[in-house]
């Protein structure tokens, strides 16, 4: 069904009129009638800004086009707020949640992929006090990124794989593979006590959040044990 332009002015004026005469946000108007931007973008116009002064309306600080410290301060406080870099999943949920967040494409279309967004956060934060822990997470994440893209064929924020948490005996191990059964019985094989995958994570950021939590308990690091790379230990 196409969507035409008298609509979505109709629907702006409808939902502005029910907000106190204010317009909503790309966001908040695509919850309130299910107009995506695509059924607008690169047809009628190219902005939102643009559709709401055809409306009768002026864009809000927030609806006009967001500035690059902006959106990094944004990012960079949510990344905190997470404990690793957010997947696409999560930068949608946060942004349908909070009307000041932006969009998962407003990210995308200013920054690139997702190795390009977290070098970029990562040289913002590196320029402030606040954000020491930001740059350590963004930094397997700038730097992995881009080459697993590249050997699995996909690009931005799309390459899954899986984050798992491993027990064998007194230890646990954290890891990242891309078949979370499969590794669990290869390292059956080589582990000298019965090992079980007692959690694991589907994530399109596997290496930036093994990194984090292999950081996040360094303190309890075991190494040394005969020739098996066991990565991370901490005594259960």
């Amino acid at each position: 069904m196409i969507v035409t332009k008298a609509h979505i002015l109709d629907e702006i004026k409808r939902t502005a009129e029910a907000n106190g005469g204010q317009p909503l946000g790309l966001q908040k108007f695509y919850a309130e009638t299910g107009i995506k931007q695509a059924d607008w973008s690169g047809k009628y116009w190219a902005r939102w800004s643009d559709a709401l002064r055809e409306a009768g309306y002026s864009p809000n600080r927030l609806q006009s086009a967001y500035n690059e410290q902006f959106l990094l301060e944004k990012l960079a406080a949510f990344v905190q707020e997470l404990g690793h870099f957010p997947v696409s999943a999560e930068l949608q949920l946060k942004s349908r949640r909070d009307s000041e967040f932006p969009s998962r494409d407003t990210f995308s279309r200013r920054f690139g992929g997702k190795a390009e967004l977290a070098a970029r956060l990562i040289a913002f934060c590196q320029q402030r006090d606040d954000y020491e822990d930001v740059v350590v997470i963004c930094a397997p994440v700038s730097s992995n990124s881009a080459s697993e893209a590249a050997r699995n064929g996909t690009e931005g924020f799309e390459t899954f794989g899986f984050v798992y948490l491993l027990k064998f005996g007194r230890y646990y191990k954290i890891g990242r593979t891309n078949a979370v059964g499969r590794r669990e019985r290869k390292l059956a094989i080589q582990l000298p006590e019965r090992a079980n995958i007692v959690h694991s994570i589907k994530t399109d950021n596997p290496s930036g959040i093994e990194a984090y939590w292999h950081a996040r308990f360094k303190d309890n690091r075991k190494n040394g044990l005969r020739s098996f790379e066991y990565g991370f230990m901490t005594r259960g």
